[in-house]
């Protein structure tokens, strides 16, 4: 699905990803980033995961990343990027997702999101939704409403979709490498190749860096 048929479809919060990358020369298993991206800190080997709550496939792929995680490497750092693409829904819930960031409830409640929003249909679009759901969670609502109206938070939602563009991120669930690559289930095959292929991307940048 491409990124308009999602958007039409996130008016009911039940869009599913856009996978619909063309083919790269790269025999399509990543592609380059062009131009390249700056990553925070050049020592390290960047990796960040663009998604959004609303995608099936990013709900599939999101415990296969989690056990990735555990086994990545001192000189990796990663990071997610909530999709926005100019959608006011999309841009809710990656409020949502920084909220939980700032409060450091992402553990405690990033999974239960995506059930949330795609067989619930929870109104986690509204301020009121929010709360309530947070609340249920056992999560300090007051706090975490807090953090989702702060500057710091609008900021980071902000910078989200600065970043999506520079990527010219068109689905999800899509890993980016070093600011150099991206790779996704769509150009890899599946998500575990995907993460195979991260790890070949991670290595390659890490050689890159003379420590390889």
């Amino acid at each position: 699905m491409n990124r308009r048929q999602l958007l039409l479809q996130m008016a009911a919060l039940a869009g599913t990803t856009a996978i619909g990358t063309p083919a790269f020369a790269q025999g399509a298993r990543f592609a380059p980033v062009s131009p390249t991206q700056p990553t925070a800190d050049k020592a390290k080997i960047e990796v960040i995961e663009f998604f959004h709550y609303g995608c099936p496939h990013c709900r599939d792929f999101d415990p296969l990343l989690e056990d990735w995680l555990k086994n990545v490497p001192a000189d990796v750092v990663f990071q997610r990027v909530p999709a926005i693409w100019g959608n006011p829904q999309l841009k809710a819930l990656a409020q949502f997702y920084y909220a939980s960031e700032v409060t450091g409830d992402v553990a405690k409640i990033h999974p239960g999101i995506f059930a949330a929003v795609q067989d619930d249909k929870a109104p986690l679009t509204t301020e009121a939704g929010v709360a309530e759901w947070v609340a249920s969670k056992g999560v300090d609502a007051k706090r975490f409403m807090d953090a989702y109206k702060s500057f710091s938070v609008q900021g980071k939602v902000q910078r989200a979709d600065q970043i999506a563009r520079a990527y010219k991120i068109n689905g999800v669930p899509t890993l980016a490498i070093d600011g150099q690559w991206t790779t996704s289930a769509s150009m890899a095959g599946s998500h575990e190749a995907a993460l195979q292929v991260a790890d070949e991307l991670i290595a390659k940048a890490r050689k890159a860096k003379g420590r390889g």
